[in-house]
């Protein structure tokens, strides 16, 4: 994989139109870093918030489709939680609430502080600080889509085998063994099977798989971006997460259930498909308002394995939201 032609443009060259690091958590046992990119310069502000090792540029087909071929139209923000990427890995205990705040000074940086402004897109642990954010900026919130993530861990074996196995990346046994692991866990054997669909610089790898594991070896080719201390802190924070009924009640007063969507897929093996029943029933449910879409037979990263779909479902809200309550 290392020796294909597409191997040095795995990540693609996605000009941003502004870039930079904000010092964060000043009085919260910092300050530190958090690395942004801001792409395109359109009206309408959306913000990627990603989960558990992932770096910004896993958004980068969400990046390329509102950023850039809609620039004009979206401004999106992506950036490294602490504990990844070009943002600073302080030795101290995370949790999604501090990382919530990390983001809200981020957006205050930027200043994107505006009622009904913004459109949170979170996966996984991205979601899982999404609530966070939503919780303490809610009047900010246009739209809040929560894709692939909990309100806390219920019944967690899997997600602690799966954590497990992620976490045994760093261990000293051979590479191809753990992606395949992380693989099965994070995408559906069909998708992984079928010929590379994604736009290519040289040439196509032979499958989706191979180019989700040539990711996953060239981010485990910079240790500074990945490392062990970074992800064991990032999976404590996702694993200690807990939102109540009643807190998921309160985020549905405050921020409108009709500006919240809940995504998820039924064969999702990292965090089940249990979640996000319960997420969404806590939050009232589509009686209620809330936008549900469940896919059958889909795994954990829709935004990569149904990449038109889930960019209809993001600007469905944004349509949708946009406009309400602005001051």
């Amino acid at each position: 994989i290392i020796e294909h032609p597409e191997f040095k443009h795995i990540t693609w060259d996605l000009k941003p139109t502004k870039k930079g690091k904000v010092q964060v958590a000043k009085s919260r046992g910092g300050p530190f870093s958090i690395a942004y990119e801001v792409h395109g310069n359109g009206p309408i502000h959306l913000v990627w918030i990603m989960g558990l090792g992932g770096l910004k540029t896993a958004w980068q087909r969400q990046t390329k489709d509102f950023g850039h071929t809609q620039g004009d139209k979206y401004t999106s923000v992506i950036f490294d939680n602490r504990g990844i990427g070009e943002s600073d890995k302080p030795l101290m205990r995370y949790s999604t609430s501090e990382m919530a705040k990390d983001t809200v000074e981020l957006l205050d940086h930027l200043g994107w502080t505006c009622s009904r402004q913004l459109h949170v897109i979170g996966i996984s642990m991205g979601g899982m600080i999404s609530q966070e954010l939503a919780l303490l900026i809610p009047s900010r919130i246009a739209s809040l889509s929560l894709i692939s993530t909990a309100p806390r861990l219920i019944r967690t074996i899997p997600f602690v085998e799966n954590l497990r196995n992620r976490i045994n990346l760093f261990m000293p046994k051979p590479l191809d063994t753990q992606i395949a692991n992380v693989k099965r866990e994070l995408y559906t054997a069909a998708w992984l099977a079928k010929p590379d669909e994604t736009e290519y610089t040289v040439q196509p790898f032979p499958t989706n798989g191979d180019r989700f594991a040539a990711g996953e070896i060239a981010k485990r080719q910079d240790p500074e971006a990945f490392n062990r201390r970074g992800f064991i802190a990032q999976a404590v924070a996702a694993g200690w997460h807990h939102k109540s009924a009643a807190q998921l009640k309160e985020l549905g007063d405050q921020v409108g259930r009709e500006r919240i969507q809940i995504v998820h897929g039924t064969e999702d093996r990292m965090i089940t498909f249990l979640h996000g029943e319960v997420l969404l029933r806590e939050l009232g449910g589509t009686e209620a308002g809330v936008t549900k879409a469940f896919y059958e037979g889909q795994g954990h990263v829709i935004p990569i394995e149904e990449r038109k779909e889930f960019r209809e479902l993001v600007e469905g809200m944004v349509r949708k939201t946009e406009g309400w309550g602005k001051e």
